[in-house]
């Protein structure tokens, strides 16, 4: 495995006698803000993150933390590094194993040990990633430097041919692993901690062999799906809606101000003001619109002749399609860990049938044969999260020979396995 060089943490000053009980007292009293922030962060997102809130969870005045962190986006930055940091140092143990199956189950084994502490309160929760987009340009750019150093090490995980593509495979391969790993941690409450060990197990089970059958192909119909029509500038309330999609998509919840939304149409916050009551209505309507897709393309798959596994490959590759067009994207599935909890709750249920809509499929294939027998309630929570995290792949996409190609790359990972075909 390449070894990486840790970068430098964005933290407090360190107190000057280090080493003594005085360093120990300011280390724990800065562990202790960054639990509260966490909590907080994970409850109502980096929206609802103040200096007040914190103090109030550590019983310590708002001078006291300002002595920890000048400002409220140092402290939301640490306390994501802080993840990012947890998640390095369970890659860096996995990468001992001695083969990609066994590094990746060790690194789902940590994952789920780590979360299921957490939810046994013998360990303090780390916060979610997904507001990480919301931060300034300079904290994120410098987090993402570390995203991508831990990001790089799951890559050498994969032992792939030397190249272009077999480095492409291994990137996609790590970019689903990350991705379905940081959005168990919302499904997961759905389970009680003494079966995660299952948990491990059906994980396994998909990321070895995927949840197509051993002579199953990649040809997936193409899916004619009336869609949103982006063929004028007009600006509507649908222009809108997908100016609002791309900047939460790549920004976050927080991150996607009224000014952002209006500037990236080039248009002025009054005529924001003048199509829309405001930004959490638009926001729900985003979600609205990307579920409402996403469910006519599952029953247009669905209408298909063939077997249920070619009705699974058109959705994959017609919803796939869609993300790496990002001209009108689906909005991200993790943007609603970040909404305040009164919008979070039926939004997350609709997220739920869409995932069980993709579970039915997979049984009726199961029972038919046409699909392996797996954990369909895992692998479709899986499924969903990939799909929805493709928008962030999109570059990598534009640069394979052509759409087909990408798609299929992206796909492969948990529909035939991470480590074969």
């Amino acid at each position: 495995m390449a070894s990486v060089s840790a970068p430098q943490p964005i933290s407090a000053p360190d107190p000057q006698d280090s080493g003594t009980e005085t360093s120990d007292r300011f280390r724990a009293k800065r562990d202790r803000i960054l639990d509260a922030a966490a909590q907080i962060i994970n409850e109502k997102g980096l929206r609802g993150l103040t200096f007040v809130s914190v103090a109030e969870l550590v019983e310590m005045n708002t001078t006291s933390i300002t002595y920890y962190f000048k400002r409220k986006e140092l402290l939301a930055a640490a306390t994501l590094e802080r993840s990012i940091e947890d998640m390095l140092d369970a890659v860096t143990r996995s990468a001992r194993e001695a083969t990609p199956e066994a590094r990746v189950s060790r690194l789902v084994r940590i994952v789920l040990d780590n979360i299921a502490e957490e939810r046994t309160g013998t360990r303090p929760a780390r916060a979610r990633l997904s507001d990480m987009r919301a931060l300034n340009e300079e904290l994120r750019d410098e987090l993402g430097v570390q995203y991508m150093n831990m990001f790089r090490q799951v890559v050498d995980f994969f032992d792939v041919p030397r190249g272009d593509k077999g480095r492409e495979i291994a990137w996609a391969r790590t970019h689903v692993l990350l991705d379905t790993l940081h959005w168990c941690r919302i499904w997961i409450s759905k389970y009680s901690v003494g079966d995660y060990d299952r948990v491990h197990a059906r994980l396994m089970e998909l990321y070895r062999y995927g949840y197509a059958t051993d002579d199953a192909q990649w040809a997936p119909a193409t899916l004619d799906v009336q869609d949103i029509d982006d063929s004028t500038d007009e600006i509507n309330r649908e222009t809108y809606l997908r100016a609002a999609t791309v900047t939460i998509n790549e920004r976050g919840y927080r991150g996607a101000s009224v000014e952002r939304i209006a500037a990236f149409l080039n248009v002025s916050k009054g005529s924001f003001y003048h199509h829309l009551d405001g930004k959490d209505d638009l926001v729900l309507d985003c979600f609205d619109r990307s579920y409402g897709r996403v469910s006519r393309v599952q029953r247009a798959a669905m209408a298909l002749p063939g077997t249920w596994w070619d009705r699974l490959s058109a959705a994959t590759a017609t919803l796939t399609e869609v993300q790496f067009d990002s001209r009108v994207p689906l909005l991200r599935i993790t943007a609603l860990t970040a909404l305040p909890r009164e919008m979070r709750g039926p939004i997350l249920r609709r997220s739920d049938r869409m995932a069980q809509r993709f579970a039915g499929m997979m049984i009726d294939g199961i029972t038919e044969g046409s699909i392996r027998p797996i954990d369909p309630l895992i692998a479709s929570q899986c499924l969903v999260s990939s799909l929805n995290s493709a928008f962030d792949f999109r570059r990598w996409a534009e640069h394979r020979s052509d759409p087909e190609t990408a798609i299929r790359l992206y796909s492969q990972p948990l529909a035939f396995g991470l480590f074969g075909r």
